[in-house]
């Protein structure tokens, strides 16, 4: 492909974005999991449950997030907070690829540990960024989150930027969360921190088209790629670089760039 001028990929970007930004978009997306729910927790917990159990085809992720959520009785906020020793029990056989139950009730007792002491991820982030990088907050939501005795097994599945990471479940989780338009695809519900700080969530695949389109040079999909990519990313939009995620993967998906 050959490399575009500036002008041409600003006009590539914000069409793709327009043509993928759409309420189509979130049936066959992960994003589908937290829009079954209107209540804030419940779109955050089944937004980071979801996006925590997001690799693989994605049919069978939709699948596994919603049979997660039907194991918490489709509440995923009275269960984190509420549910006892026998209605955690119903978490043990549940399996995503390496995600297995272990991990699933660890990461509920660790939401109910992050809300009850620290205010939810919300609070853990808003005040981190007021201090800090996107990667130092995703760094201390992982430290809060993960603070209580945990088996070892579940710390593979909660990225950690510091340790070169891309972290793009979590970052993707955090468009989500962040971004706020008229399109209907992401929630926008933390108003405390900005879409600008956000950072593309980078795979193999938006790798490879960012390449192509010559918004990544660094081979290697660690968080040295994520901070490269969104940095090119806010010469287009610097209020909110991320949505272009919506190109990087309609492009490929859809379009065959690769």
């Amino acid at each position: 492909m050959t490399l575009l001028t500036h002008t041409e990929l600003s006009t590539l970007l914000h069409e793709s974005v327009a043509r993928f930004n759409q309420p189509s978009f979130i049936e066959s997306d992960p994003v589908s999991i937290p829009h079954l729910f209107t209540h804030k927790t419940d779109i955050e917990i089944s937004g980071f449950l979801a996006a925590t159990i997001a690799w693989g085809q994605r049919p069978v992720i939709l699948r596994n997030a919603l049979q997660l959520m039907e194991r918490m009785d489709m509440a995923p906020s009275q269960f984190v907070m509420q549910a006892d020793t026998r209605e955690l029990k119903r978490l043990d056989s549940f399996v995503h690829r390496t995600f297995n139950g272990t991990d699933a009730r660890t990461l509920v007792l660790a939401l109910r540990h992050l809300y009850n002491k620290h205010g939810g991820p919300e609070a853990v982030f808003t005040q981190a960024l007021q201090q800090g990088t996107m990667a130092q907050a995703i760094s201390t939501f992982r430290a809060a989150l993960l603070e209580k005795p945990h088996p070892e097994r579940t710390r593979k599945h909660v990225a950690d930027p510091a340790a070169g990471s891309s972290a793009k479940r979590i970052n993707m989780w955090l468009r989500w969360m962040v971004r706020r338009d008229k399109a209907g695809v992401d929630f926008g519900l933390w108003p405390g921190v900005s879409p600008a700080l956000l950072h593309c969530p980078l795979d193999l695949h938006s790798g490879n088209v960012a390449r192509k389109l010559g918004l990544l040079q660094r081979t290697q999909n660690d968080w040295k790629a994520v901070e490269e990519l969104t940095q090119n990313l806010r010469l287009f939009d610097a209020g909110d670089p991320v949505k272009f995620d919506f190109a990087l993967f309609g492009l490929g998906v859809f379009d065959g760039v690769k």
